[in-house]
């Protein structure tokens, strides 16, 4: 555990990393980041028109360089990453540095329909995005779990439910 009292989500699309974020932020009295929002903010420009002009190899290294910055503030902050911040291997060890890592994890089914209506994600632009999702999971699960100090499964559990699990598992 670093020296920072942040809490950081990590996770596939869909999990509910920003919707459990804000909850929890609010919860907890801390500031809420959502690292995609920064990286929005900062470029003036929506995730989908970064990859289509910088590819995702430029987004993700738009992702280190606000995960760097976010080891310097000095505020508590619960951190929504994008799912596939940890395909960096610098992000890991980032992450890690940054505070508590808590991976939300959710079945593919319910990734699936989390996300089936949202045209913003890029990688999900295909013909088959349940397959997609899975192929994704394959991947990065081990990297999840490589960077997470606990796991959450969020398909059972409303969003306030996995907030109140998160708050029992930093209070013990």
């Amino acid at each position: 555990m670093s020296k920072h009292s942040n809490i950081v989500l990590v996770g596939p699309m869909g999990a509910g990393k920003s919707t459990v974020g804000r909850l929890l932020a609010s919860r907890l009295g801390f500031s809420f980041v959502d690292t995609d929002s920064v990286i929005e903010d900062r470029t003036g420009a929506d995730i989908p028109w970064i990859f289509d002009v910088e590819g995702e190899e430029g987004f993700r290294a738009r992702e280190t360089a606000v995960l760097r910055d976010l080891l310097e503030e000095n505020a508590s902050m619960v951190i929504a990453t994008g799912g596939g911040i940890v395909t960096q291997p610098e992000n890991i060890a980032l992450l890690r540095k940054l505070g508590r890592v808590f991976f939300l994890q959710a079945s593919l089914e319910q990734l699936t329909a989390r996300t089936s209506k949202d045209k913003k994600r890029p990688l999900l632009q295909v013909k088959d995005p349940k397959a997609k999702i899975k192929e994704l999971l394959e991947l990065r699960a081990p990297l999840y779990e490589a960077a997470a100090h606990a796991n959450i499964m969020t398909d059972v559990r409303g969003a306030k439910g996995v907030v109140h699990q998160i708050c029992a598992q930093i209070e013990a």
